[in-house]
């Protein structure tokens, strides 16, 4: 028992604190509301209802925020005894989410739907939400860590680096950030569904989510054909950086930059390293030739600003461990890498670290 009680954070300091925790049906957030409420929060258990299921068959391709996972979070709220509220979020993420998505694939982006949603729809509408229910925070299940000292919050990586999704938070604000609670992200997952065993909650042997939500069997194809879209899924040519013409193509909605599997080029090896949405033209370069050492970003928010002098190291990609750079701002912020990294692309999310500690984000604009 030692063990399991090692694992639970001290919450006591939420002791009659109105929290809204933030359900998916899954094993995170089943256990941060069992601690919340085992901690003497006044908890209301939220689930948010983005997505229309009935259109689609989902079993089984381990989607998110299913009809299935509603009725197992409203199941746990009802297991530990906390309310529950099935929320509508069905327009904000037609909006903040959806429609950007499939902007995103028709103009030779690539989307990051994740950080869309934690931004406008989780710690969003949601924060909202909370307001309206008169509660102080909102709690999730996700892998970071929060440390508040004289100086205000501070959000800090998970312990399980496997897990670690401070990248997709990046983008939050400082004031978003010092309303959200994160009970689980001093753990590792195996720690979370040991407690979610301890409790005996009916999601403790729950497969977690590995898709995008809305895209349940992992095809953005057929979903961006389904939605109507034409403009990325137009036949175009693929060419080298000079111009040579080395193929066609049936869509740059095909293509990622970076990618280098599934082209079917002669000559290769060959990295994608541009995408021209107006022209339907898919640029590739040498893996030699497709690195990046400058990186544009837009939209750029701090939890914590750096000091002046402080040493800063930025992700461009989720896949990929912080380097050390150099960073200035104009009218965009701009980050030089110290070495050549691997290419980014437009859409994607750049985060900003000191050692573990994140302190913000923006959008990649562009990078060379």
């Amino acid at each position: 028992m030692s063990d399991i009680h090692d694992l639970i954070p001290d919450l006591s300091h939420l002791k009659g604190v109105r929290v809204i925790a933030a359900m998916s049906g899954g094993v995170d957030s089943s256990v941060i509301a069992v601690l919340l409420k085992n901690a003497g929060a006044d908890v209301i258990g939220v689930f948010l209802n983005v997505w229309d299921y009935s259109r689609e068959d989902v079993a089984g391709h381990g989607s998110c925020c299913s009809l299935d996972d509603a009725y197992d979070a409203r199941r746990v709220c009802d297991q530990i005894g906390i309310p529950f509220y099935n929320m509508d979020m069905r327009g904000n993420f037609r909006r903040d989410v959806i429609d950007p998505f499939i902007a995103d694939y028709e103009s030779g982006r690539t989307p990051n739907p994740c950080e869309r949603c934690n931004r406008f729809v989780k710690f969003g509408a949601l924060l909202e939400a909370a307001d309206r229910l008169e509660a102080k925070y909102v709690a999730t299940g996700h892998y970071v860590q929060r440390r508040d000292d004289e100086t205000g919050v501070h959000i800090f990586k998970g312990n399980d680096a496997r897990k670690d999704q401070s990248y997709f938070l990046a983008t939050i604000s400082r004031e978003q950030a010092e309303r959200v609670l994160f009970p689980v992200g001093h753990l590792e997952k195996d720690g979370t569904r040991k407690l979610a065993e301890h409790f005996k909650l009916l999601t403790a042997g729950k497969h977690e989510s590995q898709d995008i939500c809305f895209i349940p069997a992992g095809d953005r194809i057929a979903f961006l054909k389904q939605e109507g879209s034409t403009a990325g899924l137009r036949e175009g040519v693929i060419v080298d950086r000079d111009g040579n013409l080395l193929g066609r193509h049936q869509g740059i909605a095909h293509y990622t930059l970076g990618q280098r599997k599934g082209l079917g080029l002669p000559g290769g090896p060959w990295h994608v390293v541009g995408l021209d949405g107006d022209s339907a033209t898919v640029v590739v370069a040498r893996p030699e030739e497709a690195v990046i050492h400058e990186v544009d970003v837009d939209g750029v928010t701090w939890i914590r600003r750096p000091e002046p002098g402080e040493a800063v190291t930025a992700r461009v990609r989720y896949q990929m461990q912080p380097a050390a750079c150099q960073v200035s701002e104009n009218k965009l912020l701009k980050i030089v890498f110290d070495q050549p990294q691997k290419p980014t692309a437009p859409g994607q999310v750049a985060a900003f670290y000191s050692g573990d500690e994140l302190l913000g984000g923006g959008i990649v604009a562009s990078a060379v």
